[in-house]
């Protein structure tokens, strides 16, 4: 009997990958060499939500050998909480900042934006959620990226909203044009199984985040933890995904880039011995 699956996928890398070592413009350069053909670019500063610096990245794309900006991602607490601000200016300023990422993710070739949004960092509070509001809120910001040719697309976080499966669950149907992103580091930090996540985002998951970690839950390079790549792209080949699986480690995981390299290697045969099986 023949077991093979057919796995539409692309393995590539994050610029948040190199953060805070490099800066965006030099991550991109430093992922082409690894070999990577898509790539997530991760703004990690105001000054990147600029025109003039989207000229600077589409120069390092321009010489990166065929590499494809899929995904962008910003630093959340500049401004995604107050996305949900119920002060006017605040939400006001919080929009024009989000539409300048936007304007910078349709001027590099991006289609997706990797989405935090508010985020749950007090510990002591009990958090209850306005779902009306978040919906109205998100669908405002559908259909502005929608503008752009982007598709908001919330990502699993163990510290903000949605650390649970539950929250997509109650918004993805009054939210028609919103995607999802995958991150399995993050279900192993909310102690929920990555597949209740993905089982939630079916049908709706644009972008995968990879990272490795050991049983006690320490993260780690693709490779050196317990994570089984092999088993999550075997589930998202029967998801029906065929969009990129994006390395996204920390710095404090690697001391040399050959480290990223192998690692980025070993999910590249991950992913072949999973349709092997």
């Amino acid at each position: 009997m023949n077991n093979d699956i057919i796995i539409n996928m692309e393995t590539g890398i994050s610029t948040a990958s190199f953060f805070p070592r490099l800066y965006t413009e030099d991550a991109l350069s430093e992922i082409a060499k690894l070999g990577a053909k898509t790539c997530e670019v991760f703004f990690a500063s105001r000054c990147e939500y600029k025109r003039e610096f989207a000229e600077v990245l589409n120069e390092r794309i321009a010489k990166a050998d065929g590499l494809k900006v899929h995904s962008v991602h910003a630093l959340t607490n500049q401004f995604e909480p107050e996305l949900y601000s119920l002060n006017s200016r605040a939400y006001a300023d919080a929009l024009e900042t989000y539409e300048s990422v936007l304007a910078v993710a349709k001027s590099i070739g991006a289609h997706y934006y990797t989405f935090h949004g508010a985020t749950m960092l007090k510990k002591a509070v009990k958090y209850s959620f306005n779902y009306d509001l978040i919906s109205e809120r998100v669908n405002v910001l559908c259909d502005l990226a929608e503008k752009y040719g982007v598709t908001l697309c919330y990502e699993n976080v163990h510290w903000a909203y949605f650390c649970n499966p539950v929250f997509f669950d109650a918004i993805k149907d009054r939210c028609p044009k919103l995607g999802a992103t995958l991150d399995v580091k993050q279900a192993m930090q909310s102690e929920i199984s990555w597949k209740e996540y993905l089982d939630s985002m079916r049908g709706r998951l644009k972008t995968v985040h990879l990272c490795d970690y050991d049983p006690s839950g320490n993260l780690c390079l693709p490779g050196r933890g317990s994570f089984d790549f092999e088993e999550l792209y075997r589930e998202l080949a029967d998801a029906g995904y065929e969009g990129p699986c994006l390395m996204e480690v920390y710095t404090k995981s690697y001391r040399e880039e050959d480290e990223l390299k192998r690692a980025f290697e070993f999910l590249k045969e991950c992913e072949i011995k999973a349709s092997t099986r």
